[in-house]
């Protein structure tokens, strides 16, 4: 019998570093958002594990490179290791519709708001033997893709107020989320927690 595991299913730019209005490519241009690191810190000490699903198009507009991604995500597991903790894994989409490259095309299903990647990153736990409860996970984000994601998934959806914030968005779409937190920070510690420590 599989471990049941909780796990927090996070977007990365604009809900744990700063949106600058650009692809990140370098550590220069990571900057994490205020209480970011904290709250990853708090929700694997109260036993999440953690996973970044990430659309990083710039890769196939020829902006980024998957090298440069993965440096990025170096870069932010060294940062949070200053607040001895650390996410288990990313899983990013290098495709978009509208950028067409023979070598990322293959990928666009996994494309947010598809729960592809969610969906992988359960498969590969359990290959690792643990089980997801969906009940007690959760996906926070800063767009309606991720809320939809999350939904799709069967997780529970947060949004966040950084990032682009898309409240009204998800307002005229019919994509709710279960919460609107401020920042992760606050999705964790105001919500998160205690909703299952109850």
């Amino acid at each position: 019998m599989r471990d049941r595991i909780r796990v927090l299913f996070l977007d990365r730019d604009g809900t744990i570093n700063k949106d600058l209005g650009t692809y990140v490519a370098t550590r220069e241009d990571f900057v994490l958002i205020e209480r970011a690191d904290e709250a990853i810190a708090t929700a694997r000490a109260a036993g999440f594990r953690i996973v970044i699903i990430t659309n990083q198009a710039g890769i196939a507009r020829g902006i980024v490179t998957p090298g440069q991604v993965e440096d990025v995500n170096l870069y932010l597991n060294e940062l949070l290791s200053l607040k001895e903790t650390y996410f288990d894994r990313c899983y990013y989409c290098p495709s978009h519709p509208k950028y067409p490259h023979p070598e990322y095309d293959h990928f666009i299903d996994c494309r947010k708001p598809s729960p592809r990647m969610v969906e992988q990153a359960i498969e590969d736990f359990r290959a690792e033997g643990f089980e997801v409860d969906l009940g007690s996970s959760f996906f926070i984000g800063d767009k309606v893709i991720d809320v939809e994601c999350g939904l799709r998934a069967g997780l529970r959806p947060i949004l966040v107020r950084t990032g682009h914030n898309e409240e009204e968005l998800c307002l005229r779409q019919g994509v709710m989320p279960e919460h609107v937190a401020d920042d992760l920070y606050q999705a964790v510690t105001g919500y998160i927690l205690p909703s299952v420590n109850r």
